[in-house]
């Protein structure tokens, strides 16, 4: 897990990024675990949902901690078939990551992020594994993954 976490530190460092890299003990995997793991609210937290299109190009979904992405929507405001979610392997081989610490940045994807996500200052992300993640400006997030405000959560 070290590896990836240094990747997303280096990736961090590289890009001049105002983020702020979180390394625990115990899994934040799940939301509601990693707002005990900070002592924070799960309104804090966003979700990186990962999806591949008939292109077969990733997409990756970002919504708030408590919301769920939908598939229909991602298709409907890409103008193209539904996606599918990706699966664990996928995950990994195309965001460098494993599923439970995908970064909201760092790789090459199409990122669409729900407008509840902006109204919050900053978010926590993953932070490259299951027991690390990111706290960033929304803006920052932003600007890092060079992705579109659209709702695509359920």
């Amino acid at each position: 897990m070290k590896a990836f976490e240094a990747k997303i530190q280096e990736h961090i460092a590289a890009h001049h990024l105002q983020a702020e890299h979180i390394v625990l003990e115990q899994s934040c995997h799940s939301v509601q675990e990693a707002a005990t793991a900070v002592q924070g609210s799960a309104d804090q937290f966003v979700k990186n949902i990962c999806m591949i299109d008939e292109l077969n190009r990733l997409i990756v979904a970002i919504v708030k901690g408590e919301d769920r992405a939908s598939t229909t929507r991602v298709g409907k405001a890409l103008d193209i078939e539904k996606p599918r979610l990706a699966n664990e392997e996928e995950v990994i081989e195309r965001t460098g990551y494993p599923a439970g610490g995908v970064p909201s940045f760092g790789y090459e994807a199409l990122f669409l992020i729900d407008p509840k996500v902006t109204e919050q200052d900053y978010v926590y992300t993953g932070g490259g594994s299951p027991f690390s993640l990111i706290k960033v400006a929304v803006n920052e997030m932003l600007k890092a993954s060079g992705g579109r405000v659209i709702r695509v959560r359920k």
